[in-house]
């Protein structure tokens, strides 16, 4: 049995636009280790969002497999996967994705809420999860009361709060100035060296990019290991 904790195999995603069916990428494979950082970069178009998304079960592939942990995603009903995401997958974006009405303790409860966990337990462990991306005193702001680095890093800790065993980032640094990106790059090579949680980052951010263990290029509708 492998212990990867992120295995894809023969995967193809086709989109339908008119009479015409695109194919965006094919025959991508993708292996990941426990702990270990992968990069995917690629032109705008190249497909590197749809490809996240379908690792992260987010989205149907036409062709091929997802395993995570073991687990693979087409045999699951959706319930089973959204139990999965939830428990075993982090998701960093772009843009935060923070719920504007709650404050950031609460943002990052929210996970653990939904996987069941006790109030005061969720809140507990979310303060563990500030602390950790060096965010104390910022709990009891709401987004809009924060800066861009520290919205960025309340969506981390988020992603950081459940243990999950694959973080999936998808150009985590793209809407932060340069001073604050080369803050959350450095954060994010603290956590990985704390954490035994794999990270796949999609990113025109090159010097990210060069953090990280591998780098993929999806190009041509292939997936192929960055010399």
């Amino acid at each position: 049995m492998s212990n990867n904790v992120l295995e894809a195999t023969g995967l193809r995603k086709t989109y339908t636009t008119g009479p015409q069916a695109v194919t965006v990428w094919e025959n991508v494979d993708l292996a990941v280790k426990p702990g270990e950082s992968i990069a995917i970069i690629g032109a705008s178009g190249s497909g590197k969002t749809s490809l996240l998304n379908v690792l992260g079960g987010l989205d149907e592939l036409d062709a091929g497999t997802v395993k995570i942990a073991g687990q693979d995603l087409s045999q699951m009903s959706e319930k089973a996967r959204t139990q999965v995401r939830n428990k075993d997958i982090g998701f960093v974006y772009q843009f935060h994705h923070l719920l504007a009405e709650f404050t950031a303790l609460e943002n990052i409860m929210m996970p653990l809420l939904l996987a069941g966990i006790d109030k005061k337990e969720a809140a507990k462990r979310a303060e563990k999860s500030l602390a950790r991306l060096r965010m104390q005193g910022r709990g009891e702001h709401k987004p809009s009361e924060l800066s861009g680095g520290e919205r960025q890093r309340t969506a981390i800790a988020r992603a950081l709060v459940t243990k999950p065993k694959l973080v999936l980032l998808d150009e985590p640094t793209g809407n932060l100035d340069q001073s604050t990106a080369s803050e959350v790059e450095k954060l994010m090579d603290e956590l990985r060296a704390d954490v035994d949680t794999a990270f796949v980052t999609v990113t025109h951010d090159q010097q990210l990019a060069r953090r990280m263990e591998r780098v993929f290029l999806l190009t041509n509708g292939t997936l192929q290991l960055s010399e």
